[in-house]
């Protein structure tokens, strides 16, 4: 179409114009005193400028002078052609559902805060994460997620990576929304499977004594060909009732299933729970207490259809936690199947160009800045990537020390791992929004201690809580979470050590628990 236009106005450029305003045609040649011959249609689909009907025209002035009032005169329109969309040569060419293609989406972020986004109909979810990140200036590790979340029925779920973000907004009720946050553990496992799937619970296991290795078991749950089965007891919220009664269920690719009869497997014992290509599996938000749950660890499973409807959700509540995410990751697993294997590998394919550099790759308008060294008597450029990396790391340090840095007892509050006077049941709902995995962790103020801070940690899908203490010595305070053993200038260090090392703490300090404003 781009072409077309291009020759359409080189054509026009380049050929004389008649008093009319149309083009002359190749082969006539305008001479004083001659008529040209009369003009045959264009052949390309592009309609002229028709003639004028006088009176059609006159009518429609005498309309517009009885609305317009008498004060404001009357002006003519000097290009009649333009305003016609019969006439135009550039809206003929547009389709009719062209503007239609676009939808309006509403994203918020953990602090409340929206931002309006216009997508097409045909992007993902993770397009959608990639595009906030862009705009939000967030570093890109591929650990965002499109949360959708109902706040009437308290449920959220976070959305995998190829689903279309219009058809899951469809089905949303006007109250419901999309939410922009971390998820750590959305691949977590296909990293470690042995952490989410106990040997209890997988009847292949069991059939071979626990003799399955890792990378097997997680073939099995991605091709179609094998049947792997989750099985094990689960409590279930009776209709319309408070109560919950413990049953035996088994997962399959078929669907949800649950006995009549205690552990029997016997097909006319089972009985269809849910269906997997129909409905979504959600965690609950509104807490135990709300639903009167025998066990803090919820989940449910909502069909995609429904929008407010609560009698149509199943209620489900598991012994613990690493029970509740088996269930509710091999319901991804036997749902999408080969498709999540798909999405984790993406973001890695990205990464293997820029596998072979040590140093992070800057950008287009970077490239015309160089790293100086002026440690010397003189400067020099530093050509090594490696070295200006670490000396700007150093010249940051420094800044803090200077006397016209930031005071060190405030620095802190700049980092994204520090959360401010959060109380502890915050910190826990923080923790395990942005998916419960090894080293996990945010720094907080300690309601009990005014001077003291609190690393919330996550290990082994538990959250401990660890008091940061200040020492004084010889008129410097230090922070120290070992009662003075190891002890360091600021928070900062004290983290950047801890990610290193793992020191008192049962694991390193991997992954900060951040909040992004959009």
């Amino acid at each position: 179409m781009n072409s077309s236009f291009e020759t359409l106005y080189s054509h026009t450029d380049s050929s004389p114009l008649l008093h009319n305003g149309h083009a002359l045609l190749p082969g006539l040649h305008g001479h004083r005193g001659q008529v040209p011959a009369p003009l045959r249609p264009c052949s390309l689909g592009i309609r002229r400028s028709q003639p004028i009907h006088v009176h059609a025209v006159r009518r429609l002035q005498e309309e517009e002078q009885q609305v317009r009032p008498a004060s404001l005169p009357a002006i003519p329109n000097p290009f009649p052609e333009l305003c016609s969309p019969s006439g135009s040569p550039v809206l003929t060419t547009l389709q009719p559902n062209q503007a239609s293609n676009t939808h309006i989406i509403k994203v918020f972020g953990e602090d409340g805060t929206g931002k309006v986004v216009e997508v097409p109909a045909d992007m993902t979810a993770r397009d959608v994460c990639q595009l906030l990140v862009l705009r939000s200036h967030c570093v890109d590790d591929n650990c965002w997620s499109l949360v959708e979340h109902h706040p009437l029925l308290g449920l959220e779920r976070s959305l995998e990576d190829h689903e279309l973000v219009v058809q899951v907004q469809a089905c949303m009720s006007s109250e419901s929304r999309f939410v922009f946050r971390k998820n750590y553990a959305k691949y977590e496992f296909f990293k470690n499977p042995l952490n989410f799937f106990p040997e209890q619970m997988v009847a292949l296991c069991q059939e071979s004594n626990g003799t399955i290795p890792p990378s097997q078991l997680l073939k099995n749950f991605l091709n179609s060909s094998c049947c792997p089965e989750i099985q094990g007891f689960l409590y279930l919220k009776e209709t319309g009732r408070k109560s919950w009664k413990k049953l035996c269920m088994f997962l399959r690719r078929s669907g949800l299933y649950y006995s009549t009869k205690a552990t029997s497997k016997e097909p006319r014992h089972l009985q269809l729970l849910s269906d997997l290509e129909e409905s979504c599996m959600f965690t609950v938000t509104t807490g135990r207490k709300m639903h009167n749950a025998p066990t803090d660890y919820l989940f449910c499973i909502k069909p995609v259809k429904v929008q407010r409807e609560q009698k149509e959700v199943r209620m489900l509540c598991a012994e613990d936690e690493q029970s509740r995410t088996c269930w509710m990751t091999a319901f991804r697993l036997l749902k999408y199947g080969i498709q999540l294997y798909q999405n984790f590998k993406i973001p890695q394919q990205r990464k293997a160009p820029l596998a072979p550099f040590s140093a992070p790759v800057r950008s287009v308008s970077e490239n015309s800045l160089v790293a100086m060294d002026f440690s010397g008597r003189t400067g020099r450029v530093i050509d090594n990537p490696v070295e200006a990396q670490s000396a700007a790391m150093e010249e940051g340090h420094s800044w803090r020390w200077s006397k016209n840095g930031c005071p060190t007892n405030m620095i802190h509050r700049t980092q994204l791992w520090f959360h401010g006077r959060i109380v502890r049941e915050e910190s826990h709902r923080m923790i395990m929004q942005q998916g419960q995995v090894d080293g996990l962790f945010l720094v907080r103020d300690s309601q009990s201690n005014p001077k003291a801070f609190v690393l919330t940690l996550c290990h082994h899908q538990k959250i401990k809580h660890f008091q940061i203490l200040p020492f004084e010595e010889d008129g410097q305070i230090f922070f120290s979470l070992d009662e003075g053993t190891t002890k360091f200038n600021d928070l900062i260090h004290l983290v950047e050590f801890y990610q290193l090392n793992r020191g008192v703490l049962p694991c390193k300090l991997k992954h900060p628990c951040t909040v992004i404003a959009l």
